[in-house]
């Protein structure tokens, strides 16, 4: 089966807790503090595999989370690494963040590797929290939280040369007759359902030729087999209009292209940029050859390279195939992707780097974020060292001035996630 497309949720792994630990041996008393730092969590890293064509792996397995990295240990003994997820994915694959819409990866070359969600970094032990006044500290730091998020993959077939046109003009004919590839072929619409591609070699030049599923007039709303498949075209340098110039289905030529313009047009504006030839194809039943001629004349007139072809009998596709490939050494690559789909690492402002929240709720004062995380579950509250150096913490941050300016008074209630302290200055 072919897909091309999967949501998935990724996870890297958390970093490791420092530990609390004391150094404890014969002889030598008062050994101080010796607890080491946590492992770094896993990352989960996209890498190109060649073998792959399409996304089936992620039809069935939707979550992907790394190795937690190994907590400290004592005598300073920094906890283990964890290993890195690592997923393969096939060349053409593009990774996208679902929240922003914005792509994380543009995966094409065999083995290009993508970092999608790093792995929290390892927490310090107790040995690094050792002051001049504080000798003994029986706290640690946590491992940080991973990065984590939803995606979306999108994969992009890589191809020079796209076949496009109405359903049972012969773009199918025509791939199986220039290239090895076999699609399936019979008179009747919509016989391709799924892209196909071949390699056309010719005057010792190649390139790759894809087939996509017919569009019909409103298949940007979703009419017929909608607008589904083209994103395989999206990549490619040059489309292959291919019109029935037989009429015998009662259509004009020139009508169908114009539709068929407008539809890729109404996808993205990128596909109606590139270099289009056209193939006049079932020249073989032609009836009139006016008919020909005067879709001729408009085309050229509109810039465009008309050749008549039959596929069904090879006529023209030699002359139509030679001049692509041709074309293809002239063609400037329009930019696949545009400055502002690129999912850029976001820049904090002050108020983000401190990723601490003060808010009020009720009659509750709420301190929450990441960094209060870290830090409240990297505190032993049954420890006056490790307290002060909370509330050093929150003083320093300038949390207590924020709480303050909320209009917080002595007693009143201050939360951190599920636990609840009372407020004195």
């Amino acid at each position: 089966m072919f897909v091309d497309k999967a949501r998935i949720f990724i996870k890297g792994g958390k970093g490791g807790d420092g530990a609390v630990s004391f150094r404890r041996e014969k002889y030598i008393p008062a050994g101080g503090p010796d607890g080491g730092d946590g492992g770094r969590g896993g990352c989960v890293i996209f890498i190109v595999d060649e073998g792959l064509r399409t996304l089936m792996d992620f039809r069935y397995q939707k979550r992907y989370i790394a190795e937690n990295g190994e907590s400290g240990k004592a005598k300073k003994q920094f906890g283990k690494d964890a290993k890195d997820l690592i997923i393969k994915v096939p060349p053409g694959t593009i990774v996208r963040d679902e929240e922003t819409g914005k792509i994380i990866a543009d995966l094409v070359e065999n083995g290009q590797k993508a970092v999608v969600a790093k792995g929290g970094k390892g927490g310090k032990g107790n040995v690094h929290f050792t002051t001049s006044t504080r000798q003994a500290p029986n706290f640690a730091e946590s491992g940080n939280v991973p990065e984590e998020r939803w995606i979306i993959l999108e994969l992009k077939l890589l191809a020079d040369v796209g076949l496009v046109g109405f359903p049972n003009v012969g773009k199918s004919t025509i791939l199986a007759t220039v290239t090895s590839a076999k699609p399936k072929i019979a008179n009747y619409h919509f016989t391709t359902i799924t892209p196909n591609l071949g390699v056309v070699s010719i005057n010792q030049n190649s390139f790759v030729l894809a087939d996509i599923p017919g569009l019909i007039e409103g298949a940007h709303e979703g009419v017929g087999l909608g607008l589904e498949f083209l994103r395989h075209v999206e990549r490619t340098k040059l489309l292959i209009h291919v019109v029935d110039i037989s009429g015998v289905e009662g259509r004009d030529p020139y009508d169908d292209f114009c539709k068929i313009n407008e539809e890729l047009n109404q996808y993205t504006k990128r596909l109606s940029q590139k270099h289009q030839v056209i193939a006049a194809n079932k020249i073989d039943i032609l009836s009139d050859e006016s008919i020909y001629n005067h879709f001729k004349e408009k085309m050229e007139k509109e810039g465009h390279q008309v050749f008549p072809i039959s596929a069904a009998t090879g006529k023209g596709l030699k002359e139509l195939m030679s001049y692509v490939a041709n074309k293809l050494d002239e063609i400037e690559e329009i930019p696949f992707i545009e400055e502002d789909e690129l999912y850029k690492e976001y820049k904090l402002t002050e108020e983000d780097k401190k990723d601490i929240i003060v808010r009020k709720e009720s009659d509750y004062y709420i301190l929450e974020g990441r960094r209060i995380e870290k830090l409240f579950y990297s505190t032993n509250f049954e420890d006056m060292d490790s307290l002060r150096y909370f509330q050093n913490f929150l003083m320093k941050n300038g949390v207590i001035d924020q709480l303050k300016e909320l209009g917080i008074e002595d007693g009143e209630t201050v939360k951190i996630f599920d636990f609840e302290f009372e407020f004195y200055d």
